[in-house]
């Protein structure tokens, strides 16, 4: 497990919280309080929080505009991971994606099982990077969005955590655009 290495000054990163849902606003959102709470707590910035409803359409457009935005760093969706006929935030975002993050998901299993067992098969978590932007997709439970986010993500964009976190790696993200710059 990743340790804090307080010797380390803390870093404080951009978030964006994107709750998924066909009934919830912003009052009743107990999730994506649930992250906004956290994420400041732990000293980062919520540089902005929203509810969108169950829409492919919709989804990808406030994502895909986050991902642009130089002021947000990490994107967390919570909502629409499931199987049902509205579940499709991972459809909507997973194209969006230069690179996968296929770990994520294998890690947030595990944390899950060791709450709720089988069922954490019913979640298609997913996470990956597109134009320098970290993109978290979590079910819309309180405990989901707990787990994810104390047993994963607070950990890797902690600068002080080691051996390694995603604060560090951040830098060095659109290396791929800047070496097709300097060929073109």
């Amino acid at each position: 497990m990743a340790t804090p290495d307080e010797s380390l000054p803390f870093i404080a990163v951009r978030f964006a919280v994107l709750t998924v849902s066909d009934t919830r606003s912003l009052e009743d959102d107990k999730s994506g309080k649930i992250l906004a709470d956290r994420i400041l707590e732990a000293g980062h910035i919520l540089s902005v929080r929203a509810i969108v409803p169950d829409d492919i359409d919709e989804i990808r457009t406030i994502v895909t505009c986050w991902i642009e935005d130089p002021e947000i760093d990490v994107i967390i969706t919570t909502g629409g991971t499931g199987f049902t006929g509205r579940d499709i935030t991972p459809d909507a975002v997973e194209p969006l994606f230069e690179k996968r993050m296929d770990g994520f998901s294998a890690v947030f299993h595990r944390i899950s099982y060791d709450k709720i067992g089988t069922s954490t098969i019913q979640s298609r978590a997913t996470a990956g990077v597109a134009n320098s932007t970290f993109i978290f997709a979590i079910p819309g439970s309180p405990g989901a969005c707990k787990d994810a986010w104390d047993g994963i993500i607070r950990v890797q964009f902690d600068y002080r955590s080691r051996p390694c976190n995603f604060v560090e790696i951040m830098p060095r993200l659109d290396e791929h655009l800047k070496r097709g710059k300097l060929k073109g």
